[in-house]
């Protein structure tokens, strides 16, 4: 039975993750920051909370790191840590850094020490790559845009000097946007939707939203996390952008979302210039071409299905989320 280390196992990915190495077997072992107050919701979302071994781990803090790599004594490493908010890197950077750099930097320090073969993935981020006026491959040029993405290009940089200097089987999986029900509540896809199922079952609220006019290739979280499993499978580490390969706008999303439950979404959203990033990518989009040669992986849902799939799980009349 192979063994896995999800790192930050309490997130939508962690939590898909999980659920899927489970169905392929392995014994899964899960990080948080204290695993002892943590609800993991997400794990008991889709009723694996009791399958996973769960356990503390603070990234930035090296014994802490090794302790549990030691312990976990995994096969592949899945490091999903770190703050994950673009819009909240601008108001805590240093914070942004630590939890994502240094914490991979700890991860593939403390590899190289315990000489284990082990396979390890890392959660590199499309925003690394700024405004995309051609389709992103991997290998399109890097401009990162906020402190978020900064952080995620030096760890990604991290990952390739360890795969090269050290001979360790590291790989960086390039995701663009993902969606999901386990999406939190500050995340822009789930703010529209929510919203829009409460005005529709008889809200008077307006929704507030930054820039609409960006545009953003959306795929679905199952599809990215099974490309993550398959990026560890390759017999030779690399890095692979993940995408649908398709790019709409925000206003598109906001659109469709209210046209799905026959409301004009003209007549309940706003767009908030305090709600602006100081600086934001116009148009993100990727080229998963690599990921479907080598590794066999293409996205299963587009852009009009994902919406409809976060609209279904809201509207969940027992108030639980439909986990697809």
């Amino acid at each position: 039975m192979k063994k896995a280390l999800i790192i930050g196992i309490s997130g939508q990915d962690g939590a898909y993750l999980a659920k899927l190495l489970l169905s392929q077997g392995y014994e899964v072992h899960g990080t948080s920051r204290d695993h002892e107050v943590s609800s993991f919701s997400h794990l008991c979302a889709l009723g694996i909370k009791d399958s996973v071994k769960l356990s503390s781990m603070v990234t930035s803090d090296f014994r802490s790191v090794l302790t549990t790599l030691q312990q976990a004594d995994a096969d592949e490493i899945y490091n999903l840590a770190g703050q994950t908010s673009v819009g909240m890197s601008f108001a805590y950077p240093v914070e942004t850094f630590e939890s994502i750099l240094i914490g991979t930097m700890n991860l593939l320090e403390c590899i190289r020490l315990l000489k284990k073969p082990v396979k390890f993935y890392n959660a590199g981020s499309s925003e690394v790559f700024g405004n995309t006026v051609t389709v992103a491959d991997e290998n399109h040029h890097y401009h990162p845009r906020s402190p978020y993405a900064t952080a995620k290009a030096a760890a990604h940089y991290a990952v390739t000097n360890y795969r090269e200097a050290y001979g360790i089987h590291a790989c960086t999986g390039i995701l663009f946007n993902h969606e999901s029900p386990l999406r939190p509540p500050r995340f822009v896809t789930r703010k529209i939707v929510s919203t829009a199922v409460r005005i529709a079952a008889g809200s008077t609220e307006t929704l507030h939203l930054g820039k609409i006019d960006i545009y953003r290739d959306w795929g679905w979280a199952p599809d990215y996390v099974d490309a993550m499993w398959r990026i560890l499978q390759h017999p030779e580490p690399d890095d692979y952008v993940i995408a649908t390969g398709e790019t709409h706008s925000l206003e598109d999303f906001v659109r469709i979302s209210f046209e799905k439950l026959g409301l004009d979404w003209k007549e309940h959203v706003v767009s908030d210039p305090t709600l602006f990033r100081p600086s934001d990518i116009e148009r993100s989009c990727g080229n998963p071409a690599k990921a479907k040669e080598k590794l066999g992986w293409t996205a299963t849902k587009k852009f009009a299905e994902i919406i409809e799939g976060l609209i279904n799980a809201e509207q969940s009349t027992d108030g639980a989320r439909r986990i697809r």
